[in-house]
């Protein structure tokens, strides 16, 4: 049975995480949240000590895949660029939302800014 809607979602980072090994990783795929991230997010000893800390509890839940890793944690999303782990939270948001995710970008020679859409995956 075909799926109804699209549930995951293919991203790229704009810098990049290196690994340990100095190995940069820049395109992943995000899914919709549940209810149970919801509550495992909200269960979390560090998230109950330090609300700030959800952000990085939430993505580590639904980010299936970034480069080569597929075990996720928020102990590697801590060491994320900025712009990435903004991008993260820009894209999670925008695909909650229901629209086509899309961002504002600038080209790097011109310095022209335009919206790209985020095209979702259709892989399972």
């Amino acid at each position: 049975m075909d799926s109804l809607f699209i549930t995951e979602f293919d991203f790229v980072l704009p810098k990049g995480f290196i690994d340990s090994h100095g190995k940069l990783h820049r395109q992943g795929r995000m899914r919709l949240a549940t209810a149970k991230d919801e509550i495992v997010c909200a269960q979390n000893p560090i998230v109950q000590s330090d609300a700030s800390y959800s952000t990085l509890v939430m993505l580590a839940q639904v980010i299936k895949r970034l480069g080569d890793l597929e075990a996720i944690t928020p102990e590697l999303l801590e060491n994320l660029f900025r712009p990435d782990f903004q991008y993260l939270k820009l894209f999670y948001e925008q695909i909650h939302q229901g629209a086509t995710p899309a961002l504002t970008t600038q080209c790097p020679q011109c310095q022209h800014s335009f919206n790209v859409e985020l095209t979702p995956s259709e892989k399972p």
